[in-house]
């Protein structure tokens, strides 16, 4: 799957923050917000069906908490 680049303006605390969640999930930082951007779209009802179903990607498999 391609991959869309986006330049993220965003509060250097609120980074930080993202990237030490990150690190404690073995994660890229970039990871983490695609990850967190998914999670709130899947609970919102809003999350893109792909063909095939909604696979998860690799890291995406860990228990939702």
């Amino acid at each position: 799957m391609a991959r869309k680049q986006y330049p993220l303006r965003i509060d250097p605390a609120i980074w930080e923050a993202v990237q030490r969640w990150a690190d404690d999930e073995m994660r890229s930082a970039n990871g983490q917000v695609e990850w967190i951007l998914r999670d709130a779209l899947k609970r919102a009802g809003r999350l893109p069906k792909r063909d095939g179903g909604d696979a998860p990607h690799s890291r995406d498999n860990q228990a939702d908490d």
